[in-house]
């Protein structure tokens, strides 16, 4: 990357003069080619060398990219550039058109759709309306879904993902406008950078106020990436808890799912939960350690998910201590006065929402912060088994990211770290609300409260009104993977325990059938082919239309012949 300090009377030519002593190899300027995205850099310079800034319509701080050649032969040889967002094209006059237009990536299905829609907030007629029921005023007129009034009348204390990027988007790029297209979004990078283009040497022996993070503010985050988390049905939860009340001790589990509409917040996403894997793990009463899983393991997960649809959408875990009352009253730990997530935690769910970027179109880097969630089984105020769900914010994500932070002791404070040979610590701050009533910015170092870096979202079951249903059924009572400790084990024994596979009944055993955990099991057991593990996911989670066709060739194949035959001599 590289700057250019341009008049604007200066001509193109004048511009790459003053650029070719930083690029190595200088190429001829007729194989020099301007762009705005890396992809559409196919105009060439040549025709418009002789042409102002002014002329050209180029801003104060305009980005571009420039591709050259330096062989003489196709212009993809070799390539230095500065990053934008959209492509440039001349006309025949030299005049500049630009077009405005998001970054081209694969987003999940439901971000293509609320992309797609308005989200506006309708509102019927009041007492200051005196227009026909076909007429429109300031006090009937939808509001736009990110409108604070509405928000705070309604008790959303974040606004969901699309309405403030729409937010965004409606202050950065006007519609309808030939002005350059901004990216409504950018990712906070508080890393220090490695190669900087004035040519000094990498930190720890040289520094710029280029390459060095500017100092950071953190604030809460006013939007949330999910807004809610369904729990397709309470066993989910029971089954997970039961670990605990077995022999006491904490779990963790990943958290299986889809991210559908949430209707309930204006252009809303909510993480549905259909099922908790367990993975391998040391449970202790006041915590655990879990180790990730084997590539035999992770490829099994994959493949299940994928057919079946879904994908981690978060994980959770328990913080349970028995009250000792005997009425099954609980600890509560976790309240306004204590903490929510420890910095601990905080940092731990951080990494996981890094290891799952939010695909998006709307920011430059193709993705930003992340859709996965963080869930606490955890004793509420009333002594009762209680869920909270939460998210870091892209301000806690990059620092973590940065190791700009580490837990402390106190669950409440995250401590920010030295400055040493690998990392540059800028100055941090938080703002706050001090005795007086009135907000001020506080220095961060040596700690800040962790909650500036959490978003907190809503949970719940579904209701009868929403007729969500749920992909795995309750009939069958297959053990849950890794918890031998407690006398649950996945063998031939517990299959012929779960399923009948000598009823006549087809549709109870294709409800039997359909467990996660028992199809997890079978996929590893390498009795199916791959076609005949297909057959079972489709029969499953297909659609519809093809369940039934899908059960009866699986009925009908050698390796489930074979698998029945195993089970029933077992």
């Amino acid at each position: 990357m590289f700057r250019v300090a341009a008049e604007s009377s200066w001509t193109l030519h004048q511009v790459f003069d003053d650029l070719s002593s930083k690029i190595p190899q200088c190429p001829r300027y007729d194989r020099v080619y301007l762009g705005r995205t890396p992809q559409d850099v196919t105009e060439s310079a040549a025709p418009y060398l002789e042409s102002t800034i002014e002329e050209l319509n180029f801003s104060n701080g305009q980005l571009l990219y420039l591709k050259y050649d330096t062989s003489g032969g196709a212009s993809s040889s070799t390539q230095d550039s500065v990053p934008t967002s959209n492509p440039i094209s001349i006309d025949s006059l030299g005049i500049k058109k630009l077009v405005s237009a998001p970054k081209s990536v694969q987003q999940l299905s439901v971000d293509d759709f609320l992309d797609s829609q308005e989200g506006t907030i309708p509102r019927k007629r009041g007492q200051f309306c005196h227009h026909s029921d076909r007429g429109m005023c300031e006090y009937c007129s939808p509001l736009p879904p990110w409108d604070n009034k509405y928000k705070e009348e309604h008790g959303i204390k974040h606004i969901s993902f699309h309405a403030y990027v729409k937010e965004m988007n409606e202050s950065k790029n006007k519609k309808n406008s030939v002005g350059s297209y901004i990216s409504p979004l950018v990712e906070q990078n508080y890393q220090i950078t490695s190669n900087c283009p004035s040519g000094h040497a990498p930190w720890p022996k040289g520094i710029c106020s280029k390459c060095q993070p500017s100092a950071i503010t953190l604030q809460q985050q006013k939007f949330r990436l999910v807004d809610h988390v369904e729990f397709s049905s309470s066993g989910i939860i029971n089954d997970f808890i039961n670990c605990w009340r077995l022999n006491g001790c904490q779990r963790i589990g990943l958290l299986m799912g889809t991210y559908e509409v949430y209707d309930k917040v204006p252009l809303g996403v909510k993480a549905k939960v259909e099922a908790i894997y367990e993975m391998p793990q040391l449970d202790l009463e006041d915590g655990l350690t879990y180790t990730e899983l084997n590539e035999e393991n992770e490829a099994a997960l994959k493949e299940l998910a994928e057919n079946l649809g879904l994908q981690p959408v978060g994980v959770v875990f328990t913080d349970l201590t028995d009250a000792g009352l005997g009425d099954g009253s609980v600890i509560c730990k976790r309240h306004k006065d204590s903490f929510f997530l420890s910095s601990l935690e905080i940092k731990f769910a951080a990494r996981l929402q890094l290891k799952y970027p939010n695909i998006c179109k709307w920011s430059d880097s193709g993705k930003f912060s992340s859709k996965f969630v963080t869930c606490v089984v955890s004793g509420n105020t009333k002594g009762d088994i209680d869920i909270s769900s939460y998210q870091v914010s892209q301000s806690g994500e990059a620092l973590v990211e940065a190791d700009l932070i580490c837990a402390s002791t106190h669950p409440d404070m995250a401590i920010v770290n030295k400055t040493n040979e690998v990392r540059y610590v800028p100055d941090i701050f938080f703002q706050r609300i001090n005795q007086y009533g009135i907000q001020v910015k506080v220095n961060a170092k040596p700690h800040f409260p962790a909650e500036y870096l959490l978003v907190s979202l809503t949970h719940g079951f579904p209701t009868e009104e929403s007729q969500s249903v749920s992909l795995f059924s309750d009939t069958s009572r297959f053990p849950i993977e890794n918890r031998e400790h407690v006398g649950e084990s996945q063998d031939w024994k517990a299959i012929k325990k779960a399923v009948d596979f000598s009823t006549h009944d087809l549709h109870n055993l294709r409800q039997s059938l359909a467990n996660f955990h028992l199809l997890l099991y079978l996929s590893t057991t390498g009795i199916l082919s791959k076609e005949e593990l297909q057959l079972l996911f489709q029969t499953v989670g297909g659609k519809e239309e093809t369940r039934e066709t899908s059960f009866y060739k699986l009925l009908e194949s050698s390796g489930f012949k074979t698998l029945t035959t195993i089970i029933q001599t077992s």
